[in-house]
């Protein structure tokens, strides 16, 4: 019986491939997402041979990433993240300024333009959730101090470029600047860059406080009835519907990363008597 087998595909190729060049890594004493990235590449569009489906394997890839971010937030609580602000917060945006410059510096010695430069700063000073959190997890370091405030430096960092992605089209003065690339608050400030930050400033207040105040409530409270339904495939079909309705919600209503919104799905969840359960459920997969 012919179908369309794509999905299934790309889900067997990356996971073969993937579990052999992560095997082949540790082999030679190097962390096993090395293997993964090369595996990657492998199947990729830019190599010869086998080509996985590129479209889908970025939403898988977006996929593993939520259930990643919302392992780590489980292990945390908001005063882990409150404990270290006084470094991250100056230190996340001291690195961001520090290597915008020198993107900005370079850019111009290149011959680029301002909004080009400022593109190239920005993205030098992202540094890669998800590659990070998986070698402090290789080295068992997520729980001591250092991971908190490495975790938190991510947090700062993906609320930064939040902003970031909102204004440059205004100052990289590109076509259509102000109404097409920073989605409703571009839309709504029509090119006034003043008002398109305080709209977005605004739509990041409402988020905090939507998860702050209603999900540190509303998500245990959902947890404790489902829990008492005494089925344990919906409990864990209800943690992992949280998790990734909360970071799809988080991405499509307030322009967050879907990293950062199921991290803090996750912070949210530990703040539950069933985190532990839930934790025991979801981390494997």
């Amino acid at each position: 019986m012919p179908h369309e087998t794509s999905l299934l595909s790309t889900i067997v190729m990356g996971l073969v491939v993937a579990a052999f060049g992560g095997f082949l890594a540790r082999r030679v004493r190097l962390p096993p997402i090395v293997g993964y990235l090369l595996a990657g590449v492998a199947i990729g569009p830019f190599t010869p041979g086998v080509v996985a489906d590129s479209a889908l394997a970025g939403q898988l890839a977006e996929i593993g990433v939520i259930l990643l971010m919302f392992g780590v937030g489980l292990h945390f609580s908001f005063q882990d993240l409150l404990a270290v602000r006084r470094i991250a917060l100056p230190g996340a945006l001291g690195q961001i300024v520090v290597a915008t410059v020198i993107g900005v510096g370079l850019a111009h010695l290149w011959g680029w333009g301002l909004g080009a430069g400022m593109v190239f700063g920005l993205a030098l000073s992202c540094a890669s959730t998800v590659v990070l959190l998986r070698a402090l997890e290789d080295r068992n370091a997520l729980d001591t101090v250092n991971g908190h405030i490495a975790v938190g430096w991510l947090v700062v960092e993906d609320l930064v470029m939040v902003l970031a992605l909102v204004l440059l089209p205004a100052f990289a003065a590109a076509p259509g600047a102000g109404s097409g690339g920073g989605g409703l608050a571009a839309r709504l400030a029509d090119g006034n860059v003043t008002l398109m930050l305080a709209l977005t400033l605004a739509k990041l207040a409402i988020f905090l406080v939507l998860v702050v105040v209603v999900g540190t409530r509303a998500v245990p409270w959902l947890l404790e009835r489902v829990a008492r339904a005494g089925s344990r495939e919906l409990f864990t079909l209800t943690v992992l519907a949280l998790a990734l309705g909360i970071a799809y919600g988080s991405a499509e209503l307030f322009g967050v990363s879907f990293a950062l919104g199921a991290f803090l799905a996750g912070v949210v969840l530990s703040e539950s008597d069933f985190s532990h359960q839930a934790a025991a459920d979801s981390l494997p997969l």
